[in-house]
């Protein structure tokens, strides 16, 4: 590729709207599903197989399931994003998101891969 095109490219990239956001896995043969806010919702899905399929998920139970019924039984789905430029402190919304996500979706016990977070 020539330097130039690269250059571009490059620029292209970092000129780009990312968003954070909400986003799920879920387990289509029991249903349990797996909530997370992430600072960037357009590469996570790819980086969460690469984690899964590693053996070094986060999530014990998830990474468990995943060995248990393969690849082919998630499902991956953004369920709210919105334009980082409109955040000021990252970390408290991702965390304020993350737990309110998991009580809307349920995401937890018997149907999910969380523990009920405190209201």
């Amino acid at each position: 590729m020539k330097p130039d095109r690269k250059k571009e490219l490059k620029q292209q990239y970092k000129e780009m709207k990312t968003y954070y956001g909400v986003i799920r896995i879920k387990n289509e043969s029991n249903g349990k599903k797996f909530i997370d806010a992430v600072p960037n919702v357009k590469n996570r899905w790819l980086t969460s197989k690469m984690s899964l399929n590693d053996g070094r998920h986060m999530n014990k139970e998830l990474q468990e399931d995943w060995h248990k019924y393969g690849e082919d039984v998630f499902s991956y789905e953004v369920l709210w994003q919105k334009d980082k430029s409109e955040i000021n402190d990252m970390k408290f919304e991702l965390q304020k998101k993350r737990k309110e996500w998991i009580l809307k979706e349920e995401a937890y016990d018997d149907k999910g891969y969380h523990h009920k977070p405190e209201e």
